[in-house]
């Protein structure tokens, strides 16, 4: 026997996709946009022609740095992990575990998508940052590396990867356009962008100048509506049915600014894979595919507003333990977007280990739960009436008749809540205009507190609170409010034992 020819060789180091440069170089570009337009505006302060070159050599230089990365970066796929290394006078190396990726994102803007490559994202649980980001590669070789990671990442490094793993994935739920356009309907996101772009045009502008220009705005476009109605002589009634006329025209373009947003952004949704591994496909000019493991996800959230009612619909998200910003859109956090009740139900009951969905009986919350929402609207609806009564006169006590409706929005909200609580799952839900579900399994539990405010302790009664990873800011708690402290702390212990007990068989 030849130890020389018997033993395996090393894998060989590979290099990022020959066009990786010009990915980087844009990346660059708009970073440096601003002091490169600052160069040409600003620069030129003589004679001298050496300004004129000053955004030449800028751009020159990124060109040069976007090039020496492609050179010096190399990665090596080995058994049990992935070796990065770069850098040319200050080298690093890094090695990566399969064990430790968490979620392997796959991310093509328009551009990518005419080169046929991807950027890819390793990424793991807690992490601020992806522990590996690849600019980029061949669209083949990313997705051979996602599912290489894959298939090791769950324990059976040193077997080849199916090749036909991708091609086996069962679809868990498609979506056609007919429902990204639902989607738009239902949610807020042309709103949010114009919103967005508000902001940003007024920190582009001085204080002064960008509350001026929208004071000018108003005026100007209140000025020439009502101009307009004394002329053709509309008086008071035509005045406001003209005035609910541009409301509601301008209600729709949002509207069908957010519809053509969710199809851009949710355009062949495709959720695939089994108890293993998730994966989702979305978007119409930027592709993006990004997969997690169920054993991940740390809570669930269902949806179902007033327009989700009405076209008979909900959302399903969740929360996971893997890193990077709460805003970052790569991460994957909608498995439905949008679906009928019983897809989402059904989606929940195949992906929750053990745990029976929806719960088979739900426990009320006690009787004086609706004084107590109604109490928490009483004095800031007294505040407001007081300053418009204040600054308007009797007028402004107008505003005390949105207590009747708050009286009875906090009775329909209180007889709608209530939490279900078994062996392996804990779960809670609230709500009426805009219904909820919040659940996780017990075992994801992080940490449990049992609080009492001073009309807590006047009333005897508790919130009891359930702490996981990765809760989102979007989404309610994980909390059971206004129990009696008996109860309160009974759960508490249940919990607790339940928690301990499972733990201490790990």
């Amino acid at each position: 026997m030849n130890p020389a020819t018997d033993t395996p060789a090393a894998p060989a180091e590979r290099r990022l996709h020959p066009w990786s440069w010009l990915f980087v170089l844009l990346q660059q570009l708009r970073q440096f946009v601003v002091p490169l337009v600052a160069l040409v505006v600003f620069g030129r302060r003589g004679p001298s022609d050496m300004a004129d070159w000053a955004p030449l050599m800028g751009v020159a230089a990124l060109v040069g740095i976007s090039v020496l990365q492609y050179f010096t970066y190399r990665y090596r796929i080995g058994s049990s992990g992935i070796t990065i290394r770069n850098g040319l006078l200050q080298r690093t190396w890094r090695e990566i575990p399969f064990a430790r990726i968490h979620n392997v994102a796959l991310h093509q803007t328009l551009l990518h998508r005419i080169f046929g490559v991807a950027e890819v994202r390793l990424e793991a649980a807690g992490g601020r940052r992806p522990e590996a980001q690849m600019r980029v590669l061949g669209l083949a070789d990313a997705l051979a590396l996602e599912q290489l990671v894959r298939h090791r990442g769950g324990g059976t490094a040193g077997t080849p990867a199916p090749a036909a793993a991708q091609a086996q994935d069962e679809v868990l739920l498609a979506l056609p356009p007919a429902e990204g356009v639902r989607l738009g309907l239902v949610s807020n996101r042309g709103m949010i962008v114009v919103a967005a772009g508000l902001g940003a045009v007024a920190q582009m502008l001085p204080d002064q100048m960008a509350a001026g220009w929208v004071t000018y705005l108003l005026e100007e476009v209140l000025d020439e509506l009502l101009g307009q109605a004394r002329r053709m002589r509309l008086g008071w009634a035509g005045t406001a049915a003209a005035a609910l006329v541009l409301f509601s025209l301008a209600v729709a373009a949002l509207r069908l600014l957010s519809v053509a947003l969710a199809l851009a952004q949710y355009f062949g949704f495709r959720l695939t894979g089994d108890r293993r591994r998730l994966t989702v496909e979305r978007g119409l000019f930027a592709r993006l595919r990004s997969s997690v493991a169920p054993r991940r996800i740390q809570a669930w959230y269902l949806q179902e507003t007033l327009l989700h009612r009405l076209l008979g619909r909900r959302s399903l998200r969740i929360d996971t333990a893997v890193g990077g910003r709460e805003d970052d859109p790569r991460k994957l956090r909608d498995l439905a977007p949008i679906a009928t009740p019983a897809t989402c139900d059904a989606l929940v009951g195949r992906l929750l280990p053990g745990g029976a969905w929806p719960p088979p009986r739900w426990q009320g919350l006690p009787p004086g739960t609706a004084w107590r929402l109604f109490a928490g609207d009483l004095p800031w609806t007294l505040l407001v009436a007081a300053v418009l009564a204040w600054q308007f006169g009797a007028w402004g006590l107008l505003a005390l008749l949105w207590l009747p409706w708050a009286a009875y929005a906090a009775w329909r909200q209180a007889g709608y809540m209530g939490y279900a609580v078994d062996a392996r799952l804990v779960a809670v839900r609230g709500g009426w205009w805009s219904r909820w579900w919040r659940f996780a399994e017990i075992d994801k539990l992080q940490g449990l507190r049992l609080t009492r405010s001073p009309v807590d302790r006047w009333l005897g009664t508790a919130s009891l609170w359930l702490d996981t990873a990765g809760a989102s800011g979007m989404s309610p708690p994980l909390r059971i409010r206004f129990l009696p402290e008996a109860q309160a702390r009974a759960l508490y212990r249940q919990l607790g034992r339940t928690l301990a007990a499972r733990r201490l068989r790990w």
